[in-house]
Parts: structure tokens; sequence; C-alpha cells
């Protein structure tokens, strides 16, 4: 079949089966909406729109009066699609999927439209043109959704066990706890032992407690579970397959062994900053050390901190020593290096007598709970120096003492030159020299800083693009133990939840192939970041085949199809070409009247649509004006939360003010004459 007849044919198919009974809800967001977009306008607008069914206004869409509402339309008006427009989807598509489905419609025949983000917030100083843009975005949605088609989740299996890269305490802490779970866990470590950078550690902030200790004990915990296995000595030497079903072999000396997991756990942590030759001084002189050597020092010293035969009487940090750089490579903030230096200053005062305390900083960020040790280390008489960027201490010898000098910006940039024993470079954390190997194995993204890259670190923080490899602890950024092992834990139980069941669902939003219009030149594969893409054999012929497992639906692949042989669902040709004719078409709007009563329907607002709280304000106004503080008195609730109802019932015209009240100090406050169906 030629080309032009195949594409002949797909468009006959595609008008056979576009929808014809569409229901539109427009949402007024208790106003946040309605107040700058003419909802009832774009309403009667909507009605006129091919296969629109049901248009209608509703007060809060995300409601239950109005969620109900939807499926009884569903039910009686046999509509075969929906349109939602409101906020954005990242807040309610699930809510409205959920609603197709309770009406017996598939989920993908739903659209959501975003008009308040993208309008009425966007333009609320030009209320016309977010009205326009609204129509706009409304009509695009509808003629998207008409060419929708219903899609099935995509089921793989899984299987139940992980591999973790990195045992230390984040990678140990989260084996733990999967393969108390249920899940087999093969722990792998780069090196001969477990622990990672906490194992050489003693005395931990803010706990106290001993990281050599909390190391050793992860270790027995692990070796007392018998679905935990530990390779120390190896490395991730090659990693395939997808979601539930990864293939990674590990390389432990002569020696390839082929492990089978249904997810991948990254927590190979970081490595601490190593100063260049004279930076600071270090390289060039003994007593210039950095902050992990002076832990050492500290842990390995009894009585006094001597270094070449010479007892340290005086001490200066000096902070961020190759960290937030403008014009170098870390750019970052390392977080916990302050408060690691104000640590090692407290323990060196506990530890030894009359030791003079000097800290040359430009921000001290000791956070939540660990300011504590900044101010247990002004009152021990610590001296804070502040420096600017562009003007860093110097350092040099005289004698058998180092001079540091700085310009203190809290007196003026006065300059003050400080005696010293001995100089600890405050350093931080920088991502490990065998990231992008790692990265370039599993297809993680990295960042400017050079760690790994979370999807989103709000929303979703130990997930990667890449679907069932998974990040925790500070191998995507810096922090303190507590935080890595909460990090990893919350990996831990996103695996958890894919693994534990026997198929993992997938939304089917991915790309497809048509195999009749497929030649295989081979560049969609070419384009493909994850490996989606694949030639088989077909009907005696080479194709193009998507893992649905590994296709993450981006649609790089589409535009460099020279036959047009492949797009994405739910993104087809007729889709997007629906959605563009629908937002470019000329837009016939009356400049509306912002004071009049908006009308939901045929029936006005109905009060089984508000919220529960401007029922009960409406049941109290009706025996008579009252003023706000009444109200809260006799409703039991908060002033405040009665202000805020109030004024959003007043643009609705539901009351208004009727003069002050008795004492003179209030407005009091009615309901209007034209008061709303309460059906």
């Amino acid at each position: 079949m030629s080309r032009r007849m195949w594409r002949d044919n797909e468009m006959i198919m595609e008008k056979k089966t576009k929808k014809e009974r569409i229901g539109v809800y427009i949402c007024h967001c208790g106003g946040n909406i309605s107040d700058y977009v003419d909802v009832a306008q774009i309403r009667d607008l909507v009605k006129k729109e091919d296969g629109v069914t049901v248009s209608k206004n509703v007060m809060f869409a995300c409601a239950d009066s109005s969620q109900k509402q939807m499926i009884r339309d569903i039910e009686d008006q046999n509509l075969d699609a929906i349109v939602v427009a409101s906020c954005s989807p990242k807040l309610h598509l699930h809510t409205f999927r959920n609603v197709a489905v309770r009406g017996g419609i598939n989920p993908y025949n739903y659209t959501q439209v975003n008009v308040r983000e993208q309008c009425s917030w966007a333009h609320s100083d030009t209320p016309s043109e977010a009205s326009v843009k609204a129509a706009g975005l409304i009509r695009a949605g509808i003629r998207k959704v008409a060419f929708s088609k219903a899609l099935d989740n995509i089921e793989v299996t899984s299987t139940r066990a992980v591999v973790i890269v990195g045992a230390g305490v984040s990678g140990m802490r989260a084996s733990i706890d999967l393969a108390k779970m249920g899940n087999q866990v093969y722990l792998v470590e780069k090196e001969n032992a477990t622990g990672g950078n906490v194992a050489g550690w003693n005395e931990l902030f803010v706990t106290g407690q001993s990281g050599t200790a909390i190391a050793a004990s992860l270790a027995n915990q692990i070796r007392e579970l018998s679905n935990i296995t530990l390779f120390t000595n190896a490395s991730v030497a090659r990693v395939s397959g997808s979601l539930g079903n990864f293939s990674v072999d590990v390389q432990t000396g002569e020696e390839i062994l082929h492990l089978k997991a249904g997810a991948i756990l990254v927590a190979t942590g970081f490595e601490p900053y190593q100063p260049s030759e004279g930076e600071f001084g270090y390289g060039q002189d003994h007593n210039v050390i950095t902050l992990p050597e002076f832990r050492r020092l500290i842990d390995n010293s009894k009585d006094a901190l001597i270094i070449d035969g010479r007892e340290i009487k005086s001490i200066a940090w000096i902070y961020c020593a190759g960290m937030r750089q403008s014009k170098g490579e870390n750019k970052y903030c390392s977080r916990v290096c302050c408060t690691t230096a104000v640590h090692s200053s407290l323990l060196v005062h506990e530890k030894f007598r009359d030791v003079r305390a000097y800290h040359f900083y430009r921000d001290i960020r000791t956070y939540g709970k660990q300011e504590i040790l900044y101010e247990r280390s002004s009152r021990n008489g610590d001296i804070y120096l502040k420096y600017d960027e562009k003007a860093p201490p110097v350092v040099r010898r005289s004698g058998n003492k180092l001079l540091v000098k700085v310009r203190d910006e809290l007196t003026g940039r006065q300059e003050v030159e400080v005696e010293t024993d001995l100089v600890v470079l405050v350093t931080g954390m920088v991502p490990r020299s065998d990231s992008n190997a790692i990265a370039g194995l599993l297809k993680i993204p990295v960042g400017n800083d050079k760690f790994f890259n979370e999807i989103h670190p709000k929303l979703r923080p130990v997930e990667t693009v890449i679907n069932g490899v998974f990040l925790g602890g500070s191998c995507k950024g810096p922090k303190n133990i507590s935080e890595s092992v909460q990090s990893s834990l919350s990996a831990a139980v996103k695996i958890n939840a894919l693994t534990k069941n026997p198929t993992i669902q997938l939304e089917p939003i991915i790309a497809r192939v048509n195999a009749e219009a497929c030649a295989w030149c081979g560049k969609c594969a070419e384009v493909c970041d994850y490996d989606a893409v694949n030639p088989v054999e077909k009907s005696g012929k080479t194709v193009a085949s998507v893992n649905e497992a590994t296709c993450k639906g981006c649609g790089m692949c589409v535009p460099v199809c020279p036959s047009n042989a492949i797009d994405i669902a739910q993104y087809s040709d007729h889709e997007i070409e629906g959605m563009i004719d629908g937002f470019l078409e000329a837009i016939e709007f009356k400049e509306a009247d912002r004071t009049a009563v908006e009308e939901t329907g045929e029936e006005g607002l109905l009060m089984k649509d508000m919220p529960q709280i401007w029922k009960q304000i409406t049941a109290s106004l009706e025996t008579g004006s009252k003023s706000i503080p009444v109200l809260a008195k006799e409703l039991n609730i908060k002033s405040e939360v009665v202000t805020y109802h109030l004024m959003t019932m007043n643009k609705y015209s539901l009351v208004e003010a009727g003069g002050m009240d008795d004492s003179d100090e209030y407005y009091a406050y009615k309901l209007k004459n034209h008061l709303y169906d309460g059906n």
C-alpha cells in the first residue's frame, strides 16, 4: 500500500471513530477563573461546537457534587468523551480520569484544559484577552478529545529483586528495608568494605553517635538477612532490559555475574573536594589541611593536637573552600560543611585545652537543630570573621606560624590578620569520579553540578526519567547522614510498591508504529535516548518496534520519520492538527458585564454545588443580617475563614453588605434579594 493510500484510509477510519457526544465542563474555581474569564459566554460558544452534547459551568469541578453530575451526564446523555476546563492537570488529572471510569468511558477519552494557570492567573489584568484565550484552549481540547482513542494501561511482569549500587549507609539502610519487605537484594560495592565515607568517621553531629559503629551495625544486620547478597570489590559492567526485568552484569575480579532485577537503586554517594596545589597554601605547607584530614587528626590524637612535632594551640577554618564558586565548577553550596566545621571546633574544645578557634566564613548555614552547635561554638569564644568571595583570605607563612589576612565584612571591611598554627580548609561534597560511567550505563541525566538528576526535587525526588531506576542519598546532591538515609528509604518504598506485585501498570502514552507505513531507516532509533526503538522482522520486512516498558512518550522519534509511520498515543496528527485548528479559529466575543451575576445552566447557581461552609453561612443569614464575628461565633469557625468565604460569596452576589451592626463596629451582611436555588 502506498503512503498516500495509507494516509487516506487512516483519515476515513479516524472520521468513523470520531467522538460525537462530548461533555464540556467549565470550572469557576470559586472565582479564581470566573472573576477574569467570561465562563458564561464560553459555555454558550462551546455548545455550538461539533460533537458537543453537554456544556455546563460548575462552581468547583473537583467537588463531589460536580463529579456526580458529570457521571450522571455520561450515563443519561450517553457521552463518549469529556473535557474539563479548570486548573492544571497536575492537580486533578487522575480525579477526572476516575470520573470518566465511574461513568463508564475510557479514562483516556478525557482531556483537561488548563484555564486557571494559563488564562485567568496569567492574564488577570486583561480579562477579555484571558477569555478569548480560554475559549481557544477549550475548543482545542474539544477537537483533541474528538479524535482520542480508548487506551489500556501497559502491563509488564516484574522480578521481585533489586540491585543497589553503593553500600554506604544509604545503600545499606535501603537494602535492609527492601529485604525485610520481601525483596531479593543484590548490594554492589566498589570498595573492599561497606560503610562508605561514614565508616571512617567517629563522633557525628548532632547525635554524638560513632560513624564507624553505625556502619558496623548496618553491616551486621545485612549479614543476618538471607535475602541480601553483598558483592564487594565489584562494579556494574552492563545494564539492559527495562522496568520489572533489568539484566545487570556485575564484575567481581575476573568473573561476570548476571543478575535479574525489577528495579535499580543508585546510592553511590560522594567524594570530598580535593583542593588544588596552592589553594590557600594547600600542598605547599604541611599545616594547611582539609576538613576530612583534620577530623582524622582529632580522632587519632589523645592529649594534644600535634603536627610535625609541634603542638597546635590555634586553628583557622576557611569556609567554602572549593564551593560556591561564581566562576569555578562547583557553584553550589555543599550544605553540610558549615556544620561539620563548627562541630569539629566543638570536638577540639572538648578534647584539648586552651585552643583558640578562628572561623573565616562567607555565610554560616547550620540549618535546623544544627543551629545549636553554632550557638555553643560562639559561647566557647570562637571568633567568626566574614569575608567576601572577591576578597578571600590570604594565607602565608611567617616563621613557625601561619598568618591569615582578610577584610572582615562585619567591621566595615577592616583588614584583619590572624596568627595561627593550623589552617583547615572547609571542603564540601563533589560527585564521585565514576559518576559519568554510572550515568552512561543507566542513562541517568546529570545536572550542571555533575550530580545525578531526579525528575523533580519536590514532587518526585527519588525517581529518574528511566522507569525503574531510582536515586538515594548524596549521589544526587550534598546531604547529611539523616537526609541521605531518608532519601534512600523513600526510594525503597517506591521500589517495593512496584516489585511487590507480579505485574506493573504503566501509562500507555507512548510511541506507536504503523508497520504498513514503516520501511525501517533507523532514524527513530538514532534519536531515542532510552533505546526504546529496535528493528524487528514483521510480515517479511524490517520495521521499527517500540519497547513499551522503556518508551517515555517524549516524541523525539516522530518528526524524524520520513514516512510518518510513528506517532505518540493521545498526540496523533489528527489530535494535534485539531487542537491547532480549534485554537486558531476566530472567536467573536461580546465585552462581558463584570457586575452581572453568572448563572450555571438554566436554573442558576445551585447551592448543592457550593462548599458546605457557604450553605452554613446562607442558613444563618436567612434569620437576619449578621457581622463576621457573630457568624464566626455562631458557626464555630475562625473569623478569617468566615471572612474569606463571605467575600467570595459577595463576588457571586450571594450576599451583600447591609450597613453597620448595632455596635457600629462591623459591617453586617445579608442575603441578596435574588436568592439562589437551594436544591
